[in-house]
């Protein structure tokens, strides 16, 4: 969730440092600082509340230059945000921390050390790290054995970076459950969170394992594995670039990440199919003999991608003829699950570090679950590295926290999972070239949906005073309401709710009134009857509805009714086509709103914490 970077560079490092802290700002955050070791061997430290803007203003108010150091965006866990609670954090002006996870031990810690006579300034989690570590260095006089000792008492997760000051030029960096990555320059190396961060200064990149704690001067990193011992990690060249992860023309990065979704599907599909099939070789080596084997899924991940899951349960069902389970991360990794034999755990997540995700995938192999494929948008993540299949998403960097060209081509690679798990289970050859030509229509069906963006525009105005809202659809658009509500809610902070039409009359019905608009999708299908019975109920209680409809379906007139057409699709494909529009109208009412739509209030991208 927060954000690291670092550097032990040729010149100062000051604007290498904020550069990468601006492009990290998508992760989500609150208070931001940083820390160099200046030419005097001071830790000097700038910390301010709020955005990344704030440091700088402080900084030109008290410049400060080095060639090592580390800075850190924060987003609030232990203690409200503030410059006291912001990194890093400091500990008898000789070490500097910067931390993202959890220390779930922090109390018995931080009592331990009060005994030890160290007091602290801080109400985070955090600060006992640097504390930790200053009284490990009284054992142990060399840093990175410091930092060993001293994270063998941790117990939680974390990504650290550390400075000693009386070590310049060197950094002392440890992962675990928490992304972290060195990037490989010339005469000058890096550290942080993802390769957004330096894709400005480096394309080659070391990606650290869980338990690897890492040293790096200018002219060498060296890595000790969870063991203690030597460990060497691949180089790899990021295909990530500068340009994108700019935001181009828009005005948002959320606005670009929706036009980009013809593109990013385009991408999820490129070499994944014939004109005939689904290429099983894409899933990874082995995949068609594991999938022959499969009786069951059981889908794992948390919010947008939980939607994702859902969706494709459905088609799962229908189409493959597998039963299908689709589990919250966060609740699946704490209960007790019935362990069936020959069932395909598949794991959904944009970032592949999403905290409660990996987790969950770690209790369903402790279980003896054996079978599991990550679909993930980051080829390098934690998630991707604990399965033994993948398929990669390459949506591309998606900056605005609220996800969008995600969540279509995690729907997009769903549905590829469902043709490659039909085709073993009895899917016949004409299904598998229908669902195929599908597919390759996708990414000019989403293209005719954008060109609707004016008017979702202008329809988006009924709700500059609204308080409230409620979705509705049937069948696999229920989840699709239940994404279109999360992203008004998200990013316009307008409560929204979504419910399967059939059960408004099980109680949501309670809500219905003149100033609470009802947002329905309508695609062609066996379900539209019942739908409509639902729309009327709705307006029978003095209800206001707003229906994206396919052109085909007819809708009773109705001054109360407002209605955006949209081109009939097939209906297999229709839930990633119908959740652009829903994507367009929450941006359009955040923008009217005025709230801060890439970073909307205490949200983060990447939830790397529990």
């Amino acid at each position: 969730m927060c954000g690291i970077i670092g550097a032990v560079a040729k010149e100062d490092t000051v604007k290498v440092l904020l550069d990468g802290l601006s492009r990290l700002e998508y992760r989500g955050y609150d208070s931001a600082g940083l820390a160099v070791l200046q030419g005097d061997g001071a830790i000097g430290q700038r910390r301010a509340v709020g955005k990344i803007v704030n440091l700088r203003r402080c900084i030109d108010q008290q410049p400060l230059q080095g060639r090592t150091g580390i800075a850190h965006t924060r987003w609030a866990t232990h203690g409200v945000p503030s410059e006291a609670n912001a990194h890093p954090h400091i500990s008898h002006g000789k070490i500097a921390i910067v931390h993202n996870g959890i220390i779930e031990n922090h109390r018995a810690l931080r009592e331990q050390l009060q005994r030890q006579g160290y007091q602290f300034s801080s109400e985070t989690d955090s600060e006992v790290i640097a504390h930790l570590i200053h009284y490990e260095l009284k054992k142990h006089p060399d840093t990175l054995e410091a930092v060993r000792a001293a994270i063998s008492q941790l117990q939680g997760a974390y990504a650290v970076a550390v400075l000693n000051n009386d070590e310049p030029g060197r950094i002392i960096v440890a992962r675990h459950g928490s992304p972290l990555v060195i990037g490989i320059g010339d005469d000058e190396h890096f550290i942080a969170s993802d390769v957004s961060a330096l894709i400005a200064v480096t394309r080659q990149f070391m990606f650290l394992e869980d338990g690897d704690i890492a040293d790096l001067s200018r002219q060498a990193v060296s890595i000790i594995d969870r063991s203690g011992h030597p460990a060497q990690r691949a180089i790899k060249h990021s295909s990530v670039t500068a340009g994108s992860i700019d935001r181009g023309g828009y005005r948002h990065y959320m606005l670009k990440e929706i036009f980009e979704q013809p593109t990013a599907v385009a991408e999820t599909l490129e070499g994944r199919i014939t004109d005939q099939r689904v290429l099983p070789e894409a899933f990874g080596v082995g995949a068609t003999a594991l999938f022959a084997r499969v009786r069951r899924v059981r889908i794992i991940a948390c919010g947008t991608s939980h939607h994702a899951g859902m969706v494709a349960r459905y088609w799962i069902e229908a189409l493959a003829g597998l039963p299908c389970v689709v589990e919250v991360a966060s609740e699946f990794r704490y209960r007790k699950p019935v362990v069936e034999p020959d069932t395909l755990i598949v794991t959904v997540s944009q970032s592949g570090e999403t905290a409660d995700t990996i987790s969950a995938l770690k209790e369903a192999r402790r279980l003896g679950y054996s079978d599991a494929l990550a679909i993930c948008n980051v080829p390098e993540s934690t998630l991707v590295r604990e399965a033994n299949l993948c398929l990669m998403t390459r949506a591309g960097p998606e900056i605005g926290v609220a996800s969008t060209k995600a969540f279509t081509t995690q729907l997009t690679a769903l549905l590829l999972l469902t043709i490659a798990l039909g085709r073993q289970h009895g899917m016949s050859s004409d299904t598998e070239q229908r669902l195929v030509r599908q597919l390759q229509s996708l990414p000019r069906r989403i293209e005719d949906v954008l060109t609707l963006d004016p008017a979702i525009a202008a329809l988006a105005q009924q709700f500059g005073d609204k308080q409230h809202a409620l979705f509705l659809g049937r069948g696999s658009h229920y989840p699709i309401a239940l994404e279109g509500a999360l992203k008004l809610k998200e990013i316009s902070y307008i409560h929204a709710e979504a419910y399967p039409a059939g059960e408004l009359k099980h109680g949501p019905l309670a809500l219905i009134d003149a100033d609470m608009p009802v947002i329905a999708v309508a695609p062609n299908n066996d379900l539209l009857e019942k739908l409509r019975s639902n729309l009327q109920e709705v307006r029978a209680r003095g209800g206001s509805l707003l229906v994206f409809a396919d052109e085909t379906v007819e809708v009773d007139p109705d001054p109360a009714i407002q209605r955006l057409d949209m081109a009939a699709v097939d209906e297999e494909i229709a839930p990633i086509v119908h959740t652009v529009p829903l994507q367009l109208l929450a941006y359009h009412v955040a923008v009217l709103k005025g709230t801060d739509v890439d970073q909307p209030r205490n949200l983060a991208k990447s939830v790397t914490v529990e």
